[in-house]
């Protein structure tokens, strides 16, 4: 089985033929973070901003030439937002040191882990979503983020209403607020935290199930951390012990118990043991039979059986082929 790692935690982005170096969307965007959200507040406007590898990530530089560098897109947005680029590049000899130190802090903060992330927040720098490339050109770039401003509505509307309720309704109003705008786990603990406190103490008996997929994710957190200094390590083995382990352990919903099953499917086809993956596949199906990753299973149950062909093939003794 071909491939480049036999576990994949994140999306690697890779740039192909660009050098030099790129300002996201050239006038209008504001380098100085707290600037921008003077001027937001100034003005009554929210925050977009691109954390971005402008010298070599293919996708941000995509990104700038599709949308950002459009008047179209410009248009659109300069009632709603305030430009902000975060720039990573190689070339740092581009950057001030107090830029190099702020852009560094920023993204540490938001958890920032792939490029581009394009974060919403409001004038305080709260985020409320997040995306990334999009294709379709500069008008339906709008339109995505005008549809993903209502995430600030739904958030702030919820927290209207749990303002006035007590008990598990404050919670669930809370817990609503939080699922709209759909960040990371970081984030939420960054920015949040606050609003996760007050679910706990409106609900101590966990009604809404908010601890439990918070602490489940906590689990899975460290899980993938471990697992990542397993594949650094090259420690297959040791990884499928981590990952039965983990499974007997327990805690988990079914779609992270499929994509854990489906992990040591993939370990075993590195290996060439294809009846341990096989078996592996058809268990992680099993976990989750309303999955949407069951078509793309299906899919990697079919090469596995062409590799475990392929290799028996090449297993036999020349006179019986």
């Amino acid at each position: 089985m071909k491939t480049k790692s036999w576990i994949r935690t994140c999306v690697a982005v890779a740039a192909v033929g660009w050098s030099g170096f790129l300002i996201a969307g050239g006038e209008g965007w504001i380098s100085d973070f707290s600037a921008a959200k003077k001027q937001a507040a100034d003005s009554n406007k929210d925050l977009l901003v691109d954390f971005t590898g402008s010298d070599w990530c293919g996708w941000c530089i995509k990104l700038n030439e599709e949308v950002f560098s459009h008047e179209a897109f410009k248009e659109g947005v300069k009632d709603k937002f305030v430009l902000v680029e975060i720039d990573f590049p190689k070339d740092k000899s581009k950057l001030s040191e107090e830029t190099i130190k702020q852009n560094t802090e920023i993204g540490e903060k938001y958890g920032i882990q792939g490029y581009p992330t394009i974060l919403l927040t409001d004038a305080e720098g709260k985020p409320y979503a997040s995306t990334g490339y999009q294709k379709g050109g500069p008008e339906a770039y709008v339109e995505h983020l005008d549809e993903l401003r209502g995430s600030k509505e739904k958030r702030d509307a919820a927290f209207a209403t749990a303002a006035k309720a007590e008990g598990v309704t404050k919670a669930k109003e809370l817990v609503a607020a939080l699922k709209a705008m759909a960040l990371s786990d970081e984030m939420v603990a960054n920015f949040y935290g606050d609003v996760v406190s007050q679910i706990k103490a409106s609900d101590p008996d966990d009604e809404t199930g908010f601890t439990k997929d918070a602490e489940s994710k906590a689990k899975l957190a460290t899980f993938e951390t471990k697992l990542r200094e397993k594949a650094m390590a090259k420690d297959m083995d040791g990884a499928l012990e981590l990952i039965d382990s983990t499974l007997k352990d327990g805690g988990f919903g079914p779609e992270e118990t499929q994509k854990m099953i489906m992990t040591k499917a993939s370990i075993f086809a590195q290996q060439k043991k294809f009846d341990e993956a096989l078996k592996a596949v058809d268990e992680a199906k099993a976990a989750a039979p309303d999955s949407k990753m069951n078509e793309g299973i299906d899919g990697f149950r079919k090469r596995l059986e062409d590799m475990k062909a392929k290799d028996a093939e090449v297993g036999k003794p020349a006179a019986a082929k």
